[in-house]
């Protein structure tokens, strides 16, 4: 099976079997065998539900929220839904597609008593989070396809236009944009911002990673990550879509075709580098820095020194999920819809079960002691491990 590659030229998605455009299916990038792993435990299913239609064959990073003692999901046609975390119970559910799909494609990010939602088509919705009652729409130039950002009464939202912009969380109103050069050709996908001691922190397409003011969005500094390189344009892509991640005064970053960075926010300088091409998201957890690279090898590196401590390669070009930390093991899931438990000290399998065969696009989220994982065709569900 072929590596499956989503890019954007000029505003409209290719799907794309292999990177490398080779002709012949002999050359062409091939799914590793499901590993055969010895299973030490069996999560056991507290609860199971349906969200529309989920997210089907299409690329999203729509991830669901946990607050309020609720879980939030949505599919991608507008299918919206507040879940009883602890019973499974639909609460409410909205439908923001009646008269066409809403094409929801960029959150769910759950605070100051809302929900915030991007769409395919340019808007940035607000719903109540106890009723799912719309509260406000906004028009945003491009496409949102990252989880938008919560803090200090602002919505902040990554654009595939390259625009980094600013909305109050009440009433929608825009209060500050600026923007950053796409290239022709980058891969579909757009890193969420963060925010840390009053900075905004975000991945751009062209391979840079931006710091501004969070109350105006004056730019602070950008620190390259990746400087396009090759014969095609291909090549020279240097997407950074992975959501940056502070932990310990270190902001951590990784681009496509690039660099994983440790930068010291005291100094603003580059603690360590190290080459390594990824654009989903990553961890951190402890010490460690787990990331999945472009070829799905999972990676862990001491977050102090970047100092690689084990790689494992025996699920590449799976179409891994991000890697997530749940019960102190290391989870990520694959295409066919397989999650993989791994011992995060050394990255050897202790578990293995596939539940079921749509798919898993988005990593698992962790709900206190347990998990919610969202398969492509809408079954939601909670499961909980030993």
């Amino acid at each position: 099976m072929k590596r499956i590659k989503w890019i954007k030229l000029s505003g409209i998605s290719l799907l794309l079997g292999a990177l490398s455009g080779c002709a012949s299916e002999e050359d062409s990038i091939q799914m590793a065998p499901l590993p055969q792993v010895e299973s030490e435990f069996v999560s056991e299913l507290l609860w199971k539900g349906k969200v529309g239609n989920g997210v089907e064959r299409y690329f999203s990073r729509l991830t669901p929220a946990y607050a309020y003692e609720k879980v939030f999901v949505a599919d991608r046609k507008g299918t919206v839904q507040g879940i009883d975390a602890d019973t499974g119970k639909v609460l409410w559910e909205t439908n923001l597609g009646e008269l066409k799909p809403a094409l929801i494609s960029g959150g769910v990010t759950a605070s100051y008593g809302k929900l915030y939602l991007g769409t395919e088509t340019g808007k940035l919705i607000a719903l109540e989070e106890e009723t799912g009652e719309r509260v406000w729409e906004a028009n945003v130039r491009g496409e949102i396809l990252s989880k938008p950002l919560a803090d200090e009464g602002l919505i902040v939202i990554n654009s595939s236009k390259g625009e980094l912009s600013a909305y109050d969380a009440e009433t929608g109103e825009m209060r500050w944009r600026n923007a950053s050069e796409v290239p022709s050709l980058t891969l579909r996908g757009d890193s969420s911002p963060i925010s840390f001691s009053g900075g905004v922190f975000w991945g751009m397409a062209n391979g840079r990673l931006g710091a501004a003011f969070l109350k105006n969005g004056n730019i602070i500094w950008q620190q390259p990550l990746a400087t396009p390189k090759g014969a095609t344009e291909i090549d020279r892509l240097v997407d950074i879509d992975a959501t940056p991640i502070v932990s310990n005064s270190l902001l951590y970053a990784v681009g496509y075709n690039g660099q994983l960075v440790a930068i010291d926010l005291r100094s603003g300088r580059p603690a360590w580098k190290r080459p390594y091409s990824a654009s989903s998201d990553f961890f951190v957890s402890g010490d460690r820095v787990f990331i999945i690279t472009d070829k799905d090898h999972i990676v862990a590196v001491d977050a102090r020194s970047g100092t690689e401590l084990w790689k494992n390669s025996e699920l590449e070009y799976r179409q891994l999920t991000a890697p997530v930390v749940i019960s102190e093991r290391l989870l990520v899931g694959d295409a066919q819809g397989y999650l993989h438990w791994l011992n995060p000290e050394n990255g050897e399998f202790v578990a293995q079960e596939r539940i079921n065969r749509s798919g898993i696009a988005i990593a698992p989220i962790r709900v206190e002691d347990a998990y919610v994982v969202i398969m492509r065709n809408g079954d939601v569900l909670k499961q909980k491990t030993p």
